[in-house]
């Protein structure tokens, strides 16, 4: 299945509430693999196991969070290009 990154803006902040409402939109997306926060809780970076952009959106839209922008992304890992790599 394609991954991809997610950048969402939030003009007053991110705020999930920590209760089973907050626990119920984290399990109301596609495959949720793990997001990043900017300290002050404006931009997130969520990365997104999923069939296609348009899943995200409508998943998003579902959940009412933005989405500024969608990118297909894969991995780079920094040990591919050691020498244990390439025997």
């Amino acid at each position: 299945m394609p991954r991809y990154m997610v950048h969402r803006t939030f003009p007053d902040g991110l705020a999930i509430p920590v209760d089973d409402g907050g626990a119920e939109i984290c399990r109301a997306v596609i495959t949720w693999v793990h997001s990043y926060v900017s300290a002050d809780k404006r931009i997130s970076f969520c990365v997104y196991d999923a069939p296609t952009p348009e899943a995200i959106r409508k998943t998003a839209a579902r959940n009412d969070l933005p989405v500024d922008q969608i990118t297909q992304v894969q991995v780079l890992d920094p040990y591919f290009y050691t020498d244990d790599r390439r025997s």
